[in-house]
């Protein structure tokens, strides 16, 4: 079987081995299998955010098929263990379903939950790093399954200890999410969509809907219909630099502060001042659709003879047009990136997983 008939962007050749795993015993199994026997191995969920080479892989691709979510209470509050083969965006509607805050902003996002603690998923004001406790991970140093929590993972914007080469194989997700029919709105462009102020409790179904319609008018939802949606979502991630290289950028540029101003320190009159220490350069978020289209790259632009192409609906997408090859997507980001930094200096980063590709 290609690779390219279960990944979103329909390009990947063929794997040497495929196996399904179905259960977490036999993920575990298969896992251990091919360490033990030195293969090459890829673990393969939803297919969303990996571009594979059209010479495929040369080893054992393992798809992570088992699923479950079992709910617990805990301290107020509601514990769910989802196994890493669940669909994410069926985990979001089963707790828009059951009342349960937190990810519902997530919703329309493609793949496994086992792979969204991987790049710390997040779209319109949530991230996978503001619920999740801990994963089952099986650690390939060790053969060994351990309990990895949050903080060891070490989140970041779309990265995580294990995206930056902590090896093993994802077994299942625990969240911890709040009991209520309602979510905060926390993302200016969502808020306009529901056409409330930003921090306004809105029914969690709302919510729900107006993000899927968000993201399907930008061709991020899955849709046969829809050439548009033959992709990997957000292809690159938004740059994150230093105060001073952001205003070194027209002043329409978009940019959000990553991190929130040091806190105003009170003390009595007649007191000393505490002492600061030195802060480090604010950061600040750019938009790398913005830098994309202002270096010249529109939206369904595509070089010549090519099959991939800018999204027609969002400049932040590479899509399969029909037929393209996997080096036809990795020719075409490549030209973004070399655009982009040229005329901005910035380089911009892949945010999906390249293999076969150097990246």
């Amino acid at each position: 079987m290609l690779l390219s008939e279960l990944t979103t962007m329909r390009v990947g050749g063929p794997a040497t081995r495929l196996v399904d795993a179905t259960t977490t015993a036999g993920l575990v199994d298969a896992a251990r299998a091919a360490w033990a026997d030195g293969d090459e191995w890829f673990v393969l969920g939803g297919g969303s955010n990996v571009v594979i080479s059209d010479d495929g892989i040369d080893g054992t691709v393992i798809r992570t098929l088992n699923r479950g979510i079992e709910p617990s209470e805990h301290a107020g509050a509601v514990r769910l263990q989802v196994q890493a083969g669940e669909p994410w965006d069926a985990l979001v509607e089963y707790t828009v379903a059951n009342g349960l805050a937190g990810i519902e902003a997530l919703s329309g996002i493609p793949g496994s939950t086992g792979a969204a603690p991987i790049q710390n998923i997040g779209a319109y004001g949530q991230e996978i790093a503001d619920t999740l406790v801990s994963i089952e991970f099986l650690d390939f140093l060790s053969g060994e399954i351990e309990r990895v929590t949050a903080d060891e993972l070490g989140f970041g914007y779309r990265t995580s200890a294990i995206k930056r080469g902590r090896e093993g194989v994802v077994l299942s997700v625990e969240f911890e999410l709040r009991r209520s029919p309602h979510g905060a709105v926390a993302f200016p462009q969502l808020a306009q969509a529901l056409g409330v102020p930003l921090g306004t409790e809105v029914p969690l179904a709302e919510v729900r809907s107006n993000v899927l319609a968000l993201r399907a008018s930008k061709g991020m939802v899955l849709d046969p219909t829809d050439a548009d949606s033959t992709s990997c979502g957000s292809f690159f991630t938004n740059p994150i630099v230093s105060e001073h290289v952001a205003r070194s950028l027209p002043m329409d540029a978009p940019r959000w502060p990553v991190a929130p101003d040091e806190p105003d320190v009170v003390v009595p009159l007649g007191q000393e001042l505490p002492e600061r220490r030195p802060q480090d350069p604010r950061l600040v978020k750019l938009s790398a659709a913005w830098l994309i289209e202002h270096s010249g790259i529109g939206k369904g632009f595509a070089l010549p003879g090519s099959r991939a192409a800018i999204s027609t609906k969002h400049t932040l997408a590479i899509t399969n047009r029909g037929g393209a090859t996997a080096d036809q997507v990795a020719e075409l980001a490549r030209f973004v990136q070399a655009r982009v930094l040229s005329q901005f200096g910035l380089p911009l980063q892949a945010e999906p997983v390249m293999v076969g590709f150097p990246f």
